[in-house]
């Protein structure tokens, strides 16, 4: 009885103020981020408001249990607490609002390898600002108080708060778009600014990609095949092999002009190489660019992979026996893009199932493996390699006898002292990378074949590389060249060399997308069939220039999409780097 009189009793005067600090409680969350991202002109008004009408859906459990204001509040605070963390902290890094899309990468990355970022990104002064956004929340929270309504007003009130903010416009985007699944998205879009829909949002759709990536091995395997192939080589055994680095920046390559001597190795076998000096990746992210490199797709024709061979698949129709051998970390074979390339392949191997990615699982371990590929006795053999390059945390690609570079000399006046270990340590993996990749050049050539060897890396990576020495890592929201400049060279065996056209010195200086590699590659091998496009070919006399462009291929109109010279360095790499 005691609970109803109280009930009334505050209805006749309602509890405004106190409504005001539930409401400014859980916008806090979500708002700080948001207006942060507003006064900095880092976004318009968009993401602040809906940060706003977003978090006036947490009124209603408080309206509708009263008495448990507090520890509701509570359970739900600590969850908007935990994602606005990272919100705030990709900010502070990034000055751009933490989106799905960075999220869907983090989860197609595992806990090591997000800790591995964790650990890169880390700055002292972190740990103050997350305290006092701490702090704050807390603060707000020992301001809470009920606020009672009759019982009927208050399942009122709760329900025009869901109408309001769910109910209405997800109806209103499903009456735009047609259906229930595009008014779906379309909503999904309007709730990404608030925490913690972010990573709700993230999750489902994330879900939903793996559910399709395991259809996609059946879906592969019903992909029709080229059309009238045809191989020059048919009648006669041969060997190709695929290196595919990770997150190698050319310009961190004394092979391309950088003054430190980062690859002694590829540069001693200069002379027998094709070095390709003007290629870039279409994206800065692993799955996202060899959907594109390794299948017809481009970023014109960004789903043309769901459709079209592979080029695992189309060697396996040119009679290869293909082999897949990888130093990315799989503690299982993930179910993801890259699994389903690898799994395309007749053979397997998977050497690196560490439980934590801060392990010594070296890249030199794909040597043992590659020599057993080159030995097999099947006469047309494709073998790709992926390798762990040199990925985050630097110092985890290479082994002591590789820590080469621990001091100034070289280094851009620019870098900081804190930045310092970071910028060597790359450097050490860039080294140790010219090693692991210079000793598959040799050992291929020991075993005397008759094909050709190419390498290149998927993306590149920034390291305290472009103007101001403050960018770490990758970020397609804010491109650098170095996160699109990759190193692209091959090498031919003597027997290759007698049957083939190997003159490339016209050709090392062409623009170049590796979204176009499969038409390159064919043209290598000496394919051809009805798809093939000679224009795109970088050894082909038919190639056409084509603009370079960069970004996410699925913003509407192609408007994530820029030319790559708007930020294309405007010097040699060597003289950009002693600047």
């Amino acid at each position: 009885m005691s609970l109803f009189k109280r009930s009334t009793t505050t209805a006749k005067g309602f509890d405004w103020a106190g409504l005001g600090w539930l409401f400014l409680f859980f916008w806090y969350f979500s708002g700080i981020t948001q207006l942060l991202i507003l006064l900095s002109d880092t976004s318009g008004f968009t993401g602040f408001r809906q940060a706003f009408v977003m978090s006036a859906l947490w009124l209603a459990p408080m309206l509708l249990f009263p008495a448990r204001t507090r520890l509701l509040a509570a359970l739900i605070g600590i969850v908007l607490w935990a994602c606005s963390m990272a919100s705030l902290g990709y900010f502070f890094i990034y000055q751009q609002e933490f989106s799905q899309s960075v999220i869907f990468i983090m989860f197609e990355s595992n806990v090591a390898e997000a800790g591995e970022y964790m650990t890169q990104y880390f700055a002292w002064w972190m740990v103050p600002a997350f305290l006092a956004h701490t702090v704050v929340g807390y603060l707000l929270w020992t301001r809470l108080r009920p606020v009672y309504l009759p019982r009927g007003q208050a399942i009122v009130a709760a329900a025009a708060i869901v109408v309001a903010v769910v109910g209405y416009p997800l109806i209103k985007q499903t009456q735009r778009t047609g259906s229930f699944a595009g008014g779906l998205e379309k909503f999904e879009d309007r709730i990404e600014p608030a925490v913690p829909w972010q990573m709700v949002v993230a999750y489902r759709r994330y879900g939903e990609q793996l559910e399709n990536m395991q259809g996609m091995l059946h879906s592969a395997s019903k992909i029709a095949p080229l059309n009238h192939l045809k191989d020059a080589m048919a009648d006669q055994p041969a060997t190709l092999v695929l290196v595919i680095g990770e997150s190698t920046n050319r310009q961190r390559m004394s092979l391309y002009g950088y003054p430190r001597e980062t690859t002694p190795e590829l540069d001693k076998l200069k002379d027998q190489l094709a070095v390709f000096d003007n290629v870039i990746t279409p994206r800065p992210y692993t799955i996202e660019a060899l959907q594109q490199v390794l299948t017809f797709a481009d970023e014109e024709n960004p789903e043309l992979y769901l459709s079209t061979p592979s080029l695992v698949s189309m060697m396996k129709q040119a009679g290869y026996k293909t082999f897949w051998i990888t130093n990315q970390q799989t503690m299982t074979k993930r179910n993801t893009m890259l699994t389903t390339f690898s799994q395309q392949a007749d053979e397997q191997v998977y050497l690196n199932n560490n439980r934590n990615q801060n392990a010594a699982q070296y890249d030199g371990d794909v040597i043992e493996p590659f020599n057993k590929a080159l030995a097999d006795s099947a006469p047309r053999k494709l073998i790709v390699v992926h390798l762990l390059g040199t990925h985050m945390s630097y110092q985890y690609r290479y082994p002591p006898t590789f820590d080469k570079f621990t001091d100034r000399q070289g280094v851009p006046a620019g870098v900081r002292d804190d930045q310092l270990p970071t910028y060597n340590s790359y450097d050490n993996a860039v080294l140790y990378n010219d090693f692991v990749v210079s000793s598959l050049i040799k050992d291929y050539a020991k075993s005397d074949p008759n094909g050709f060897l190419l390498y290149l890396s998927d993306h590149g990576e920034d390291v305290f590389d472009s103007q101001g020495h403050d960018t770490l890592g990758r970020n397609e929201a804010k491109p650098t060249a170095p996160m699109y400049t990759i190193p692209f060279m091959a090498w031919a065996s003597p027997k290759w060399r007698e049957s083939h056209d190997w003159s490339f010195a016209g050709d090392l200086s062409r623009p170049y997308s590796s979204s176009h590699l499969i038409h390159t590659w064919a043209d290598l091998a000496g394919l051809s069939f009805d798809e093939l496009d000679h224009s795109k070919s970088l050894v082909s006399d038919q190639f056409k220039a084509r603009p370079l462009m960069i970004g996410n291929p699925y913003e509407s109109q192609h408007k994530g999409l820029i030319d790559f010279s708007l930020i294309k360095p405007k010097a040699p790499v060597a003289e950009i780097v002693q600047k």
